[in-house]
């Protein structure tokens, strides 16, 4: 009895046997993300047929993705985190704390304590406070978990509830209702080329920037190399350690622009409105098919594990379905 072996790659080629590379079909439905996509679009075409005069209009798809804008913003950094093997509880917090710190602000800038007819000074240096408020939490979060050798999950479990903490002590417990109109008016609802709204607008740059420096740049690199093996990462020159931490500095700093976008959506610091985002941005992220061990994922299926439940939400809304039914499905 012989044993045949499969012949060596020089041989082969001699022989006319030529390697064929996986083709884009073939990538294609082999990857997890093309069948969440699918998925999407499944119950877009389902919601339209079931409601074919309210689901599939212009309104309901700006709303929609109004509504969407600030968790598509946290969820991009929650993916460079989790691609790392790392968890931040406290993005949530974090945008409520930029938020409140950014009201503070404007109100302290403004005549009287009056923020509503200030001008773009003011809401620039509203915002200015919102993005360091943000980045100082990521920094304390990245030095803890890099430096310090603490879980990320205690790190930023403590984060949340102190973010909050502080957010509540800013103002008494209670939220800042007045923002420049100015501010409500061009970024909370204002549009861009007549249709685009500009809180969309603002979360697709972000999302973008987000899918290039992950998927074309070194700083993507390591962030995978990091999160597949970080003591391999390490031996090969990467520097763990900093990029943890400049990882979860990204992530205050997208937590502290959502923060500020929420504030000029709502015209309010809304201080019980977001304590279940961090959850949110956690679903969506691995719905999107990127693993909580690390190393696998990609920004695209992020945005669509964004929308699977925004969307889901929205028919059963249309479609009159009772809250609790909403609950279970989504």
């Amino acid at each position: 009895m012989t044993q045949q072996t499969a012949p060596a790659r020089g041989d082969a080629l001699e022989n006319g046997f030529v390697p064929q590379k996986p083709t884009l079909w073939h990538r294609m439905i082999t990857a997890n993300v093309f069948w969440i996509g699918l998925m999407l679009i499944a119950v877009i075409v389902v919601f339209s047929l079931l409601a074919p005069h309210s689901f599939p209009t212009l309104f309901n798809a700006q709303t929609t993705l109004i509504e969407t804008s600030v968790l598509l913003i946290l969820s991009v950094g929650m993916t460079f985190v989790i691609i790392t093997a790392g968890i931040d509880l406290s993005v949530g917090s974090v945008l409520i704390f930029a938020g409140m710190m950014a009201g503070k602000t404007m109100n302290w800038a403004s005549p009287g304590g009056d923020p509503t007819n200030a001008g773009w000074g003011t809401i620039m240096l509203g915002l200015a406070v919102a993005v360091v408020a943000g980045l100082l939490w990521g920094l304390a979060n990245g030095l803890l978990i890099a430096v310090a050798k603490i879980p990320p999950l205690v790190v930023t479990l403590g984060s949340f509830g102190a973010a909050l903490g502080a957010a509540d002590l800013l103002n008494g417990g209670s939220d800042i209702e007045t923002v420049p109109k100015v501010l409500n008016h061009t970024l909370g609802y204002g549009t861009s080329f007549g249709i685009v709204p500009n809180m969309v607008l603002i979360a697709a740059v972000i999302t973008l920037i987000g899918a290039w420096l992950l998927g074309t740049t070194r700083f993507g690199r390591y962030t995978f190399a990091i999160g597949s093996n970080a003591e391999a990462a390490r031996r090969s020159g990467i520097g763990v350690t900093r990029h943890l931490v400049l990882v979860y500095l990204l992530t205050g700093l997208l937590a502290g622009i959502a923060g500020f976008m929420s504030l000029a959506y709502y015209g309010t610091t809304t201080i019980t409105g977001h304590t279940t985002d961090n959850l949110d941005a956690i679903s969506a992220v691995v719905i999107g098919g990127t693993s909580l061990f690390g190393g696998i994922g990609s920004m695209f299926g992020t945005v669509i594990g964004v929308f699977i439940p925004a969307v889901l939400k929205k028919g059963f809304d249309i479609i009159q379905v009772p809250d609790f039914w909403q609950m279970i499905a989504v």
